[in-house]
C-alpha cells in the first residue's frame, strides 16, 4: 500500500486523488491532507480518510477548522507556509501529491523533495519558477517526479522504454479554449464567466483563464523543459479542439508516439499515483471507433501573446519565467474580479517582463525574491491601467 501526502485536497486535482483513493482503498492510504480555506470540506476529507495531519492556510481556519471537528480532533492541525511546508515532509509519507494552485506551491514541493520523497506533480510552478534548481535537487536526493498534467503524462508515457537522444522533439496540444474561434476584437469584450466555460476540461478557476489564454499552455512549455531536459525550442504546441490526443514525441527516425484519451483527469493522475504500474479501469475507457475527426492547427500569436511571452521568458530562462508567472497570477485574479480586461493580462505581463533584470538563481529564496517582484510590478501597472495610463 502507498502512503499519500495530498498538498491541494480541495481543489480539483485534489478532489479526482481522493475519489481515486477511494476507489483503490487497497492500494492507497492517506496520511496529510493541505488546502486552503475550504474548511468545510476538508473537514468531510478529514472524517472520510482520517489523516495524520493537516495543514490549511492560516491560523483563522486552523482555528475554524479545529472546531468543526470538535469535540474530538484527532487529526494534528498545522497552518501557514511553516506547516504546509512540514507537512510535505511528513516521514510516514511514500508520495507527495502537489496539487496546490500557483506559486504557493513551489516551497512545499521543494520541502517534499528534500525530505526524499517522490512526487507526483499538478502544480507547474514549481518547475516554472525554480526548474534548474528543483530537478537538481531532485536528482541529487534520489527523488522521482511523476507529472500529473494530462500533457506531460502523455509525454511520460511516449518516452517510456525510449532513449532521450533520440528524441527530435516534443508536441504538446492545447484545446484552444473557449475563445479558439473568436476574433482579436471579441478577445477585448470577453468576461470572466465567458473564459470559465472551457469545453472540455472542468478544472478550477485560475487554470480555466489560463487555458483560455493560452498562458497555460506556455507554462507547460516551461515545464516540459525542465521535466524532460529538453531545450525550449524542441517544444511545440499544437492546437487540438477535440482534446483526445494529450500530447505527441517525434524521435529522430520520423517516427512520432502520442498518448490518446477521453479528457478525464483521473487517467494521468492514476498513472502518476500508481507508476510505474496501472490501475484498471481508473477512467472512462476511448472508444477510437467512434472519433468523427481530430483536427490540429498552429496557434495564433497574435491573438493569444501570452503563449508568445511564455516561450520568450523560457528562452530567458533566469528568473523571467518566475516572474512571467507571479504577474500571471496577480492579472488574473485581476481579471476575475472585473477590473482589467481579457487582453489586459498579456499587456500587464509584456511590460513588467521588458522591465525585469533576469538572472540565474542560485537559492530557492532568490526565486521567491523574483516571485515578489513580479507581484509588486504587476500592482504597479494594474494601477495604471485602471486610471488610464498607458503601461506599455
Amino acid at each position: 500500500m502507498k502512503k499519500l501526502t495530498l498538498l491541494g485536497s480541495t481543489g480539483s486535482i485534489g478532489v479526482n486523488v481522493l475519489a481515486l483513493v477511494s476507489r483503490f482503498p487497497e492500494q492507497f492510504r492517506i496520511v496529510a491532507l493541505a488546502a486552503g480555506s475550504n474548511v468545510a470540506l476538508l473537514k468531510t476529507q478529514i472524517e472520510t480518510y482520517q489523516p495524520a495531519v493537516v495543514a490549511v492556510i492560516d491560523e483563522k481556519a486552523a482555528i475554524n477548522l479545529k472546531s468543526l471537528l470538535a469535540p474530538m480532533p484527532r487529526t494534528e492541525i498545522l497552518y501557514g507556509p511553516e506547516g504546509y511546508e512540514t507537512l510535505a515532509a511528513h516521514a510516514d509519507s511514500d508520495l507527495v501529491v502537489s496539487a496546490i494552485v500557483g506559486a504557493a506551491g513551489l516551497k512545499p514541493t521543494v520541502a517534499a523533495i528534500a525530505a526524499g520523497k517522490d512526487i507526483a506533480l499538478a502544480n507547474k510552478e514549481t518547475l516554472v519558477m525554480g526548474g534548474a534548481l528543483v530537478m537538481k535537487l531532485a536528482r541529487d536526493r534520489g527523488v522521482r517526479i511523476m507529472p500529473v498534467d494530462s500533457e506531460h503524462s502523455a509525454i511520460f508515457q511516449c518516452l517510456a522504454g525510449n532513449d532521450s537522444d533520440h528524441v527530435r522533439k516534443i508536441i504538446l496540444t492545447a484545446s484552444g479554449g473557449p475563445f479558439l474561434r473568436l476574433k482579436q476584437s471579441g478577445l477585448k469584450k470577453v468576461t470572466a464567466v465567458e473564459a470559465m466555460k472551457h469545453p472540455n476540461w472542468s478544472m478550477g478557476k485560475k487554470i480555466t483563464i489560463d487555458s483560455a489564454s493560452l498562458m497555460n499552455k506556455g507554462l507547460e512549455v516551461i515545464e516540459a523543459r525542465w521535466l524532460f531536459d529538453i531545450e525550449i525550442d524542441r517544444i511545440e504546441v499544437l492546437i487540438h479542439p477535440q482534446s483526445i490526443v494529450h500530447s505527441l514525441v517525434e524521435f529522430n527516425d520520423g517516427a512520432i508516439m502520442a498518448q490518446l484519451g477521453v479528457p478525464d483527469m483521473k487517467i494521468p493522475i492514476a498513472y502518476a499515483l500508481s507508476y510505474p504500474k496501472r490501475l484498471r479501469e481508473a477512467g472512462a475507457a476511448l472508444n477510437a471507433a467512434d472519433l468523427a475527426r481530430l483536427d490540429f492547427s498552429q496557434p495564433d500569436l497574435k491573438r493569444f501573446p501570452n503563449l508568445a511571452l511564455a516561450y520568450h521568458a523560457g528562452r530567458a530562462g533566469g528568473t523571467m519565467p518566475a516572474v512571467l508567472n507571479a504577474v500571471n497570477e496577480v492579472a488574473v485574479q485581476e481579471f476575475l474580479a472585473g477590473r482589467i480586461g481579457f487582453m489586459d493580462i498579456p499587456a500587464i505581463i509584456e511590460s513588467a517582463l521588458a522591465s525585469h533584470n533576469s538572472f540565474a538563481p542560485t537559492t530557492i529564496h532568490e526565486i521567491i525574491a523574483a516571485d515578489n517582484w513580479g507581484r509588486v510590478k504587476a500592482a504597479e501597472l494594474v494601477e495604471k491601467y485602471k486610471k488610464g495610463g498607458n503601461i506599455i
